[in-house]
């Protein structure tokens, strides 16, 4: 189903170097495929091959931009099954939802060919006093030059496509470090990408190790850093990075409000999947359901008995719903912090078991607000409980929380809902909706501890491109 091994790609071409680095299936824990990882001179060759094609890249037109980026999305619709197919045994994903994340990285393309014919710029004029009389001013956007990407694990072709898409549409060489745990899908868009007629140097996909990656971050030739991961290595990466701007989409503890008013048998149906779609691996997945205590006992039944309900298994059955986490060094993590919030007075409603690298659909009541299940980011398939008495005190503990991703609120009360949006310090607030909400189009990333910038194509573009003033004088021009 995998190949025996895979290169990286240095510099558009594919390099064999070794076979260094071990993929394993994470539902046996056997070793599935092998991946040649780059050392730092190989990560420097990338960074100057990048660097010697930032012109050929800017002059490229924007229509040969949005051809390769047709073709991107074409290729991967070929091969969509293979890609899926990758993807549950790498990271353990139901294939169920592999499909669907190998669907949303075609979307991203495909937007993304949009975005690059639509770079637009403005005339301003500037004869705002008499001293600048006669004086106009037009502005462009131009590519920032060399970017440094780093993906997670978690969505590893999407979330690796959310930074290619943009840096090919607005015309940047990229060197990217995908995830060590699931290079695979980025490794095959690298495949595809050596299809293409871009400018030589135009893209490197480098797996490597964490301790290897230090130029990713530090390196001047790159202009921009675009990081997706754990806010602890993210803050981290943005002090080391020096002059260049950084983005950042870190993580979450994503809180999901329910109204009394709200519509409870599909509220439940749409928090099974935000508290435990890919084993709750998500930032914005649901870890804190607040419910208004006009409904909350008959709404935590609810909860409970749809939990019970989940498969769990084999990530390439078709009914799986629950795979194996990332590894079980995770599952160890959430068994620990569960029995912690026990023994702080929480009572488990349904879950709260591991085995081997599965944990459980798990939902906790009555945790204390220093629990790390309420305060810190599980990243698993965990979520707590609590009742509220009226919507400005659910606000209220929804911004208790040093992260802000996203929020979701089910209500139809307009008030409240307007309320939310004005209120909730996040980057983004689901109305009917869980958190977990998301259209590759729209503008996605948070405040506080989770992050610093947007992506989402066009929102990806704006850091991906400087503006360019020209000022022209007229009271100096002479018409012939």
């Amino acid at each position: 189903m995998l190949n025996e091994t895979y290169p990286y790609y240095l510099a558009n071409q594919p390099v064999a170097a070794n076979t260094d680095l071990e993929v394993t299936n994470k539902y046996t824990g056997e070793v599935a495929t092998r991946v040649a990882m780059a050392d730092a001179a190989t990560i420097d060759k990338a960074i100057g091959a990048a660097h010697d094609a930032r012109h050929a890249m800017r002059k490229m037109p924007s229509y040969a931009r949005a051809d390769v980026l047709r073709h991107l999305a074409q290729r991967m619709e070929e091969r969509h099954e293979e890609l899926a197919k990758a993807l549950c045994i790498e990271a353990g994903k139901p294939i169920k939802d592999s499909r669907g994340e190998v669907t949303r990285g075609i979307d991203t393309f495909n937007i993304a060919a949009e975005e690059a014919v639509r770079i637009y710029g403005e005339y301003q004029p500037l004869d705002i006093s008499k001293r600048a009389e006669g004086y106009e001013g037009i502005w462009k956007r131009v590519p920032i030059g060399v970017c440094s990407f780093i993906s997670p694990f978690n969505f590893p072709i999407n979330l690796a496509a959310h930074k290619i898409a943009p840096a090919i549409a607005a015309g940047c060489p990229f060197v990217l470090k995908p995830a060590s745990k699931t290079p695979i899908g980025a490794l095959i868009m690298g495949e595809i990408l050596a299809e293409t007629d871009l400018p030589k140097g135009a893209f490197s996909i480098l797996p490597c190790r964490r301790d290897g990656a230090d130029l990713f971050t530090t390196d001047e030739r790159f202009k921009l850093l675009s990081f997706t991961g754990s806010p602890d290595v993210g803050w981290a990466l943005k002090a080391k990075a020096g002059k260049k701007p950084v983005v950042l989409e870190l993580g979450g503890n994503a809180a999901c409000v329910v109204d009394k008013d709200a519509d409870q048998d599909f509220a439940v149906e749409r928090m099974m999947i935000g508290a435990f779609y890919q084993s709750g691996q998500s930032c914005i997945g649901v870890q804190r359901v607040l419910i208004h205590e006009n409904i909350y006992e008959s709404f935590k039944g609810k909860l409970v008995a749809a939990a019970k309900q989940l498969k769990v298994g084999d990530p390439l059955e078709e009914d799986t719903f629950i795979g194996p986490l990332i590894d079980e060094k995770e599952a160890k993590r959430l068994e620990e912090w569960t029995d912690a919030a026990v023994k702080g007075g929480a009572k488990v409603l349904c879950g709260g078991k591991r085995d081997g690298a599965f944990y459980d659909a798990t939902f906790i009541e009555n945790a204390p607000k220093d629990a790390a299940v309420t305060c810190e980011e599980a990243f698993g398939p965990i979520a707590t409980v609590e009742p509220f008495n009226n919507f400005k005190q659910a606000c209220d503990i929804v911004n208790d929380s040093v992260f802000g991703l996203q929020a979701g609120v089910f209500t139809n009360n307009m008030q409240n809902a307007f309320y939310a949006f004005n209120e909730l310090d996040v980057g983004g607030v689901v109305i009917n909706d869980i958190p977990s909400f998301r259209v590759d189009s729209m503008p996605y990333g948070g405040v506080k501890d989770s992050g610093l910038g947007r992506e989402g194509i066009r929102f990806a573009i704006e850091d991906m491109t400087e503006l360019r003033l020209m000022v022209m004088n007229r009271m100096g021009q002479k018409p012939e």
